[in-house]
């Protein structure tokens, strides 16, 4: 059944055809799509726009429908034109005549952006707990490792300790900030587009109240024009969802070092790694270095789906078909990648006397140091050359910072310097110093874990 054959006297050629075709992309919206349809349908009834005989018709056809699609009785047409005309043409086998009433007051223009914005808010809502998810795995973990020592690094040297838990919930909180945008778009994808027909709105009288509320749509889009040419909310998810690949890649760069020889800071399960062809001893962290790798799928999807808006005139345009292209591809690469990640972290071992040990001869308690002078009364930039110099003399000499005695930090510092200062530098003492609210101490992650539960 031809959607728009009657102006034609000619077929379209096969090449178009081929060309314009989006089924093998939008079949994915099948279910949102006979949602979509049987709430049209029910709302015309309820107007009077459709006779009752027929609404219960369409809506009886479209379950029968979707009852053959999940069981595979029936298989959309690999060469038609979209989903949405391959339903409607198999209604019209089922029920007849009343098939072709349903799309009374509704353009596939209206009807394809709503498929759409249903279909990106299930899904997004997936992805919300998926991050959730990979979040309590880090809490489960960072709970357990209040006090173990970790390097923590500027410019990838040695900066100042940490603890592994105060690490891995600074990833809790950009997978927060991730899972906040997310929902926070949600009022925004939940703008009801059906029901602005093809641009400019329809004489029928419509309930498109009804149809959001049937539909848990938030409000009606209350302009005919941008409902139908907004795609606003594609590229917003694709640039929460790049922000997401960003930090999961962050993670992932630190996985695949921390997993290397140089660091044997982790190793990971067997279940998330692969070996090599050739050479029998290889454990490689191939989840990782994949996720980090399709960043750029989601960043292409970003930059495709602003590039397929630019200098786009009102109102809709054929460009738009591509947006599924690009919104499915950065959807399922975003939710694909947060569950490997979170399979990641259910197959980690910490290897935490690798980490201590990493720190010694480190020079990261250097900056105690020089808040204890500034605590005997020195300004803190003096007490940073003086320091400074201490480290240098240390160097020269073969020593370490932890390792010297009082005369040593007299000779190589300062005089101020005494068995307090001294007191300070082995590496959990600098680390649970940190008792700033934020900070890397035992007392403060503990408070930082409390508040990370509640948010969750």
């Amino acid at each position: 059944m031809s959607l728009w054959g009657g102006r034609f006297a000619e077929e379209t050629d096969r090449l178009m055809r081929e060309f314009s075709s989006s089924i093998q992309i939008d079949s994915k919206m099948w279910a949102v799509d006979l949602k979509v349809s049987t709430a049209h349908t029910r709302m015309l009834a309820a107007q009077g726009i459709l006779s009752a005989a027929d609404g219960e018709k369409i809506v009886a056809g479209l379950e029968e429908i979707g009852a053959e699609i999940a069981s595979g009785k029936w298989k959309f047409n690999p060469e038609a034109e979209d989903i949405h005309g391959e339903i409607e043409g198999r209604l019209f086998e089922k029920i007849g005549d009343a098939a072709k009433r349903m799309h009374t007051a509704r353009s596939r223009n209206d009807q394809v952006v709503t498929d759409t914005r249903l279909y990106l808010k299930e899904h997004v809502e997936v992805l919300i707990d998926g991050i959730k998810e990979l979040q309590q795995d880090l809490l489960l973990h960072a709970e357990s490792h209040r006090e173990t020592l970790l390097p923590g690094m500027t410019h990838l040297q040695h900066a100042q300790p940490v603890s592994l838990a105060h690490h891995l919930l600074a990833y809790f909180w950009m997978f927060q900030r991730d899972s906040a945008r997310l929902q926070e778009s949600l009022p925004r994808i939940l703008s009801l587009p059906l029901g602005a027909a093809a641009l400019a709105g329809t004489g029928f009288p419509l309930d498109r109240q009804r149809v959001a509320r049937d539909l848990q749509f938030l409000e009606v889009a209350p302009n005919s024009l941008d409902a139908v040419s907004d795609r606003d909310f594609v590229i917003e998810f694709l640039a929460n969802a790049s922000i997401c690949m960003m930090h999961l890649s962050r993670l992932c760069e630190e996985l695949i070092l921390w997993s290397a020889p140089e660091f044997a800071f982790i190793e990971l399960g067997d279940a998330v790694t692969t070996g090599s062809s050739i050479m029998p001893q290889k454990k490689n962290p191939d989840a990782a270095e994949l996720i980090r790798g399709r960043v750029g799928r989601v960043y292409g999807a970003l930059m495709g789906s602003l590039t397929m808006m630019k200098a786009l005139p009102l109102s809709y345009n054929r460009d738009m078909q591509e947006d599924k292209v690009h919104l499915f591809s950065g959807l399922e690469t975003v939710t694909a990648s947060v569950k490997l990640m979170s399979l990641m972290f259910k197959n980690i071992q910490w290897k935490t006397d690798n980490m201590a040990q990493a720190l010694r001869g480190d020079f990261s308690n250097a900056t105690d140091l020089a808040d204890d002078l500034v605590e005997k009364g020195k300004t803190f930039r003096e007490a940073h050359h003086i320091v400074g110099q201490l480290v240098q003399w240390c160097i020269k000499n073969g020593k370490i910072l932890e390792d010297l005695s009082v005369e040593d930090l007299k000779a190589g510092g300062d005089p101020a310097f005494d068995k307090i200062s001294a007191a300070k530098l082995a590496h959990k003492t600098v680390m649970a110093a940190r008792r700033s609210e934020g900070g890397t101490s035992p007392e403060a992650v503990q408070l930082q874990l409390e508040k990370a539960k509640k948010v969750l």
